[in-house]
């Protein structure tokens, strides 16, 4: 009994946590899409309006298109970057000399310890109009902008899944390393004497041990992917022209902060933010099951001789 609520005691902190910052503020923006809120600060007076909102979120018509862009922002960048690279970015640094690695690795995480505002500028740069454009100086045909700018007219939603990519992978790679560093060398050893070739240990030796971590990066990127929008709205603002690469997230952020129509919408934003916390806790089940969590975590099994 003893040591039950010692366990409890030293969980407190996080569950208050927990409470105060996730659980809290999900049931406020479930009673906010309840009402007519449009007030920035609280003056003006709201009420229950029942599902209204609810209903006017999904008779938009620009719903599908932000679904379609959502889906296809998320899971592009999960598969290519997040997921794609990030592993394979662990795999050829743990394969080369360790001293190289370490600097590759080092490498790839400035993106990630760059301010925001001066990455998005460097993007930017990149991708800006002939004759300022880095990229239109070098391949002034490849995305087909015919020197114009390429973030926002030849290819806006490129440079998007690059500007998240590039960030996302580098969390990946480092997850992805410390549990490739982690699996023990005699297995390697012995399957090379075995006669087993690189792609094979990696195929049957070093990725069936690391699911828990594919578990982890694949939940844990695709909800943050779901809420993020940061550098979206600083790159394109959502375009060009109309919702061209608006993500959920992004109108969510617009409705509640943007003033549309002269006013902010907090109860239109946070009926759009409910449903997407919904369909994020919904997705992390999906990977539970599909990753069959129970048995990850299982204690391991010795077998009487």
């Amino acid at each position: 009994m003893r040591n039950t609520f010692t366990a409890y005691g030293f969980m407190v902190p996080a569950i208050a946590l927990v409470l105060t910052f996730f659980i809290a503020p999900g049931i406020l923006l479930l009673i906010l899409s309840f009402t007519d809120l449009s007030s920035a600060n609280f003056s003006q007076p709201w009420s229950y309006i029942g599902f209204d909102n609810f209903t006017r979120l999904f008779s938009d018509p620009f719903f599908p298109k932000i679904l379609r862009n959502t889906v296809f922002y998320v899971f592009t960048t999960l598969i290519l970057f997040n997921l794609g690279l990030a592993l394979v970015l662990a795999l050829v640094t743990t394969n080369i000399p360790r001293r190289a690695g370490f600097f590759f690795r080092l490498v790839w995480l400035l993106p990630r310890l760059t301010p925001s505002v001066v990455y998005i500028l460097m993007w930017q740069r990149i991708g800006q109009a002939d004759p300022f454009g880095i990229y239109n100086q070098l391949f002034p045909e490849v995305l087909g902008a015919s020197g114009g700018n390429l973030y926002l007219g030849g290819s806006p939603w490129a440079f998007v899944i690059l500007t998240n990519g590039f960030v996302g992978a580098s969390f990946g790679m480092i997850i992805f390393t410390s549990a490739l560093e982690s699996i023990p060398k005699d297995l390697i050893t012995a399957a090379k004497v075995d006669g087993a070739n690189l792609w094979r240990i990696i195929r049957d030796i070093k990725l069936p041990l690391i699911k828990w971590p594919l578990l982890f990066i694949a939940t844990y990127q695709t909800l943050s992917l779901l809420t993020s929008f940061e550098y979206i709205l600083l790159l394109t603002e959502g375009g060009p022209g109309l919702f061209t690469t608006e993500v959920w997230a992004l109108t969510a952020y617009k409705r509640a902060f943007a003033t549309y129509f002269g006013n902010s919408q907090w109860a239109f934003g946070a009926t759009w933010a409910i449903v997407l916390v919904t369909v994020a806790l919904l997705l992390a089940v999906v990977y539970v099951k599909l990753f069959k969590f129970n048995e990850l975590i299982e204690e391991p099994r010795i077998e009487n001789l």
